[in-house]
């Protein structure tokens, strides 16, 4: 059974940090171009970080950019997504997300995704 599986999510003060996983099974983590979203109350899902399958390309945009790390070990089957100097517009319940395209098909998958609240 195919699953993602975000954790590290919780109540943080402005400045602070955290680090969000996401462990992958049923499949294999190496072949999926993986993304952290997030999407905050009565806002649209939005994109917060990249990453290529051997980790070779990473995307943010300016939003995370210089404050957030998006990194994974695909080893462990896991991705990861460390979050620094964090304010309270990062408030949102965090996704990832996984996506490859084979024969020309697309397979991707989301995990259920963890509340991360930035609040003094």
């Amino acid at each position: 059974q195919v699953q993602l599986v975000e954790s590290g999510g919780g109540l943080v003060q402005p400045g602070g940090s955290l680090r969000l996983s996401c462990a992958a099974s049923g499949f294999i983590l190496i072949s999926y171009v993986m993304s952290w979203y997030r999407q905050a109350p009565g806002k649209e899902r939005e994109l917060v970080a990249v990453i290529t399958t051997a980790g070779g390309s990473i995307y943010y945009p300016d939003s995370a950019k210089g404050r957030f790390t998006i990194s994974r070990d695909n080893a462990k089957n896991t991705l990861y997504l460390q979050m620094n100097s964090l304010k309270p517009e990062d408030t949102a319940v965090y996704y990832c997300k996984a996506r490859r395209i084979a024969a020309s098909i697309s397979y991707e998958y989301w995990g259920q995704g963890t509340q991360v609240n930035v609040s003094s």
